[in-house]
C-alpha cells in the first residue's frame, strides 16, 4: 500500500512510519514541527533527543535500507495538502497531524485558537483532498477516548441504539469532552460522519486511550530511532509522567483523589491497531469506530504501580495527591466496550512488572536530562 502518514515526527507518527515501512509499504511522512516547537516556547522538550524528521529518514535508510518520503509542510494549507495527494495518491492516510494536548488547549484564548484552527482545518482539508483526488482512499482518523468523557452508562465502541416513543435508530454514541483539545475531536468526528455521510467516504476513527511506553521491534534497531518521549505536564501522558517523576526522585502527581479511571495501551499495541485497520479498510460510505485500549486503571492504580516496581528498583518513590487543576468527576463509573481491534487480531501487551522496568531502565539512561520544572505548571481548567 502507499501510506501517507500526516503528524509523522509525533510520539505515534514515528513509530508508525517504520512499522509501515518495515512491512515493505511505501511511507510518506510529513509534519510541520509544531510538537517540537511548542516543547521549546515553553521549556518542556522531548527527555530522549530525537533527530528532524529527514535525519530519521536518513538513519532509517542507513539501518534498513528502506526508504520513507518526507514532506515539511502545514496540511491546514489546503493546496501543500493536495498536491501530496496528487504526488502519491495513497491508498490511506493516517491523520495524526492535531494538536494533541488538552493542557495545552487550556493554557489561553491564543492556544484554544489555534488548538480549534489546527484541528478542525486539518481534518477537512483531508476529506476535501480524498474526495478530489481519491474517494477510494481510507482515512484513519486518531480519535480519542476522552471524546466520551465519564458518562453513568457502558461506552459503547462507538455507536449507541436508542429506543424513543416506540420507535429505534442507530446514533454516534454521545459525546461530553472534558478539554477544548477533546471538544475539537468531537467536532471532528461529527465532521467525519457528515462527509462519510454526504460522500461515501470510508474512515476508521480510532477512539484512543492514552499511551505509554518508549519501544517497538522497529525503534529497538537503533537508539537514534526512538520515538519522541515528554513527561511534562503539557504534553506528557500520566505513566510516561510516572516514571520519569520517580526516577527524578519526584514526587507521582496525583490529581485529587486520583480515582479517575481511563483505558491505556502499550506503544507497540498503538502501531497493531494502526496497521490492522489500514490492512482491512472501512468501506465505502461507513464510518467505523474503534475503541482503542487494552486495560483500564485509575491514576491511583498506575501510581500503585509505579511505586511498587520502583521501590524494588531502589528509587523510593512517594506518591502525592494534588489539588486537581482539571473539570473532571474524580469518581465514576467506567465501563468500556472494545471488542473491535481484537477481533482483527490485535495481540495484546499488557502492563506487566517487566514493562515497567524496562521502562525505569531507559529513562534512567537519560535521568540526567530531566527537567524537573516541567512535570507541574498548574495548568488550570478554571
Amino acid at each position: 500500500m502507499k501510506i501517507l502518514i500526516l503528524g509523522a515526527d509525533g510520539y505515534l507518527g514515528w513509530p508508525s512510519c517504520l512499522y509501515f515501512s518495515r512491512r515493505d509499504h511505501e511511507v510518506t511522512g510529513v509534519d510541520n514541527y509544531f510538537r517540537r516547537n511548542a516543547a521549546t516556547e515553553l521549556d518542556c522538550e522531548s527527555l530522549i533527543p530525537a533527530p528532524n524528521l529527514l535525519q530519521r529518514a536518513n538513519i532509517w535508510k542507513e539501518v534498513t535500507g528502506r526508504s520513507i518520503k518526507v514532506h515539511i509542510g502545514d496540511i491546514t494549507n489546503y493546496e501543500f495538502l493536495l498536491s501530496l495527494f496528487r504526488e502519491y495518491n495513497p491508498d490511506a492516510v493516517i491523520h495524526y497531524a492535531e494538536q494533541p494536548s488538552a493542557p495545552y488547549s487550556m493554557m489561553s484564548r491564543d492556544k484554544a485558537a489555534f488548538t480549534v484552527q489546527n484541528n478542525l482545518i486539518s481534518t477537512l482539508n483531508i476529506m476535501y483532498a480524498v474526495k478530489e483526488v481519491n474517494p477510494e482512499c481510507h482515512i484513519i482518523k486518531l480519535g480519542t477516548m476522552g471524546e466520551y468523557g465519564t458518562p453513568n452508562i457502558d461506552i459503547e465502541e462507538g455507536w449507541l441504539e436508542i429506543e424513543h416513543n416506540s420507535r429505534k435508530d442507530r446514533f454516534l454514541f454521545p459525546r461530553q469532552a472534558g478539554s477544548l483539545y477533546h471538544t475539537t475531536k468531537v467536532q471532528d468526528t461529527d465532521m467525519i460522519w457528515f462527509y462519510v455521510r454526504t460522500w461515501g467516504l470510508g474512515v476508521t476513527d480510532l477512539m484512543q486511550g492514552p499511551v505509554y511506553g518508549l519501544s517497538t521491534e522497529e525503534t529497538d534497531l537503533d537508539p537514534r530511532l526512538t520515538p519522541s518521549f515528554h513527561y511534562d505536564e503539557i504534553f506528557g501522558t500520566v505513566l510516561n509522567r510516572f516514571i520519569v517523576q520517580a526516577v527524578a526522585g519526584y514526587p507521582l502527581t496525583v490529581f485529587g483523589k486520583g480515582n479517575q479511571t481511563r483505558g491505556f495501551l502499550n506503544l507497540r499495541d498503538t502501531m497493531q491497531c494502526v496497521y490492522l485497520s489500514a490492512s482491512r479498510p472501512a468501506a465505502r460510505g461507513q464510518l467505523r469506530v474503534f475503541n482503542q485500549l487494552t486495560e483500564q486503571f485509575s491514576v491511583n492504580q498506575l501510581a500503585e504501580k509505579v511505586k511498587i516496581v520502583g521501590d524494588r528498583l531502589g528509587y523510593n518513590v512517594v506518591i502525592k495527591h494534588i489539588n486537581n487543576p482539571r473539570v473532571e468527576k474524580e469518581d465514576h463509573y467506567y465501563n468500556v466496550k472494545y471488542t473491535g481491534l481484537f477481533d482483527l487480531g490485535l495481540k495484546p501487551h499488557y502492563l506487566t512488572d517487566e514493562i515497567l522496568e524496562s521502562f525505569f531502565a531507559v529513562t534512567d539512561t537519560y535521568k540526567d536530562l530531566i527537567n524537573r520544572d516541567a512535570f507541574f505548571r498548574g495548568v488550570s481548567w478554571k
